[in-house]
């Protein structure tokens, strides 16, 4: 029940919602109520039995009592004035009349809570998704290496659309239906104490059976949760690599094991369908055996001489007691709802409860220059127990340009990962003029570094607002990027010119265009310190010709880490930091790395060869 509670909160101030919810609910109740219970008069009228009955004969206005009791004789008193004055059929309309006004009214007011009902399950969708979206761009890049993509997109849409859902079931079911069924069996007693408290007797078996079927429901709804953020995550890959699986012929394939993780996922839907669904017709099983027997003892009341029960009484108790009906079934629905509602906030929860374990100390230092050095000293990072980094040290001056070379998974790209503190190193610290980062605060970190990766990662949006990207800037300044970018005639050139959507990822664009507009994004925030991993690895010759120039007027004037793919781009870098197995084997310039005949010259001779 503590997921349960902590659901409530993204719903925090219930009572703005639960207050009005609650007022119409019972009005639309009351009044809903007060078209059945009119019928009994109406009922007697046509079975000519009204004034028969000394009880429901009055002559003199009835003392007030806050009962339905008085309520109930004093619209007899009524009813039999109008017949006295207008006769039966004068009775008949008005009746007629408050019946339609009464069912007019009942409707306004279930209209106007649903409305109540409808803005709150909004809230909730609203503000659950926007927690989430929260905490996934604030929690550290680790997080995702062990996360399925699809299963985080999974607890964004189904697991919220089930606990909002729940949400909404369980108000319902605290606020509305119990007042419901309060409300009718008070007229019930006010009708027939004896045969209500049979009824009484029947109705706990239907809820024993109910909580039977529910009991297993939340094991099957955590299961149902992760299957669809398995499904999810299946639909994600072969989208994304629908190039390569035609490239392979292994659309069968992919069909094929599609299709194996759609049968799974279908076949614990089913098994949560069949104890879900099972709830509403044996609860409607239940509710029809106990009208049966009522309608048996009932009957019996009547056919006993000197019976108070009356044939018309009877007929509405049986048509008001029915209406108890609908509200047990949704009690009883609630308790599969609110099973599944729960399973669902605990997958949302462990997301949301995840660690940040990147975060700013208290009073972080406010830095917004570089000065003199990037110093790396004993660093060592390891990926669970898997160590990539082992005692790392160098230093960086300003102004210089640095490049971190060597083997594929020599630790290169990890590295660069922890100079904008998208994780921290296990051991060892990063100094940034003299101040280990994690004394600064990461926004001033980050403001200082510029980052082009080796996948081009744009937006669905304009040319324009990628390149600005939630910054203000002028038109000016975005094109000035771009022209130091190379990227102003390509752009110009396009349908809108800067205003020309890119599509998903940017597909509209070629590989090096895409590459110059995340340098011209990297240029418009002017940083100090430029982290280029492999920004030319994914390129034909002509693009990388066209980005690499672009690169150069990136990085005049400034400090840069750059990850070498092709080595020859990096001979004039002013330190050659050579890695493997995520230790540092050699570092200098390249001469002196040429000299030293180590593992640099290994890999030039092996890349000029293949040349």
């Amino acid at each position: 029940m503590k997921t349960f509670f902590r659901l409530f909160a993204f719903a925090a101030p219930v009572q703005k919602f639960a207050v009005p919810f609650f007022i119409t609910s019972v009005l639309g109740v009351i009044f809903g109520l007060l078209n059945f219970t009119l019928l009994i008069p109406v009922f007697e009228l046509l079975f000519d039995q009204s004034g028969k009955t000394g009880a429901k004969t009055f002559t003199t206005l009835p003392s007030f009592d806050f009962s339905l009791s008085y309520f109930k004789d004093l619209f007899y008193y009524y009813f039999q004035n109008i017949i006295n004055t207008s006769g039966k059929v004068g009775a008949l309309k008005m009746v007629s009349i408050a019946i339609v006004v009464s069912v007019i009214l009942s409707n306004l007011f279930k209209y106007l809570s649903a409305r109540v009902i409808e803005n709150f399950r909004l809230m909730i969708v609203t503000r659950i998704r926007s927690s989430i979206f929260r905490k996934l761009t604030n929690i550290d890049i680790q997080y995702f290496s062990s996360q399925r993509k699809g299963d985080l997109i999974s607890r964004f849409m189904t697991d919220v659309v089930t606990i909002q859902d729940s949400i909404i079931r369980s108000l319902q079911v605290i606020l509305r239906e119990p007042i419901a069924i309060i409300l009718n069996f008070a007229v019930l007693f006010t009708i027939s104490a004896k045969l209500t408290f049979f009824a009484l007797i029947l109705i706990p078996v239907s809820g024993l059976l109910i909580s039977f079927i529910v009991k297993r429901l939340k094991k099957h709804a955590t299961a149902a949760q992760e299957s669809l953020g398995v499904l999810v995550s299946s639909i994600d890959e072969g989208l994304n690599g629908v190039k390569i699986i035609k490239s392979f012929n292994a659309e069968h394939y992919i069909q094929e094991k599609f299709n194996a993780i759609n049968m799974w996922t279908s076949k614990i839907h089913r098994r949560l369908a069949r104890r879900v669904l099972l709830a509403a017709p044996v609860s409607e099983m239940m509710g029809v055996i106990t009208v049966a027997a009522l309608l048996f003892y009932g009957g019996t009341l009547i056919l006993q001489e000197g019976s108070d029960l009356q044939g018309a009484e009877f007929i509405g108790y049986i048509i008001i007691f029915s209406q108890i009906i609908n509200p047990a079934k949704a009690i009883s629905e609630a308790f599969g709802n609110i099973s599944q509602g729960i399973s669902a906030g605990e997958r949302v929860f462990q997301l949301l409860d995840a660690p940040e374990n990147i975060t700013d100390k208290q009073n972080p230092v406010s830095k917004t220059s570089f000065n003199d050095c990037i110093e790396l000293k004993n660093v060592s990072f390891a990926y669970g127990e898997k160590e990539v980094l082992k005692n790392i040290n160098f230093k960086i001056l300003k102004g210089s340009t640095v490049a971190l070379v060597g083997p594929s998974g020599g630790g290169k790209t990890t590295l660069m990962d922890l100079l904008p503190r998208f994780m921290d190193p296990l051991h060892g610290e990063i100094c940034l003029d003299s101040l280990n980062i994690k004394d600064i605060s990461m926004r001033d970190v980050r403001a200082l570094m510029g980052i082009v990766n080796q996948e081009s990662i744009l937006f669905n949006d304009t040319i324009f607002n990628n390149i600005a990207f939630g910054r203000s800037f002028t038109a000016e300044d975005v094109i000035e990027a771009a022209k130091i970018a190379n990227a102003h005639e390509f752009i110009v050139n396009t349908s809108e010119g800067y205003q020309t959507n890119i599509g998903d990822r940017g597909m509209k664009l070629s590989g090096g265009q895409k590459q110059r507009i995340c340098i011209a994004r990297a240029v418009l925030a002017n940083p100090p310190i430029l982290l280029l991993d492999e920004a030319t690895s994914a390129l034909d010759t002509e693009s990388e010709k066209v980005v690499q120039n672009a690169l150069k007027n990136l990085m005049k004037n400034r400090t840069s880490i750059v990850i070498a793919h092709r080595l020859s781009t990096i001979q004039e870098a002013d330190l050659i930091v050579v890695l493997e197995n995520g230790k540092i084997e050699e570092q200098g310039t390249h001469n002196e790395l040429i000299r030293a005949d180590g593992l640099y010259r290994k890999l030039i001779d092996m890349q000029t060869f293949n040349e």
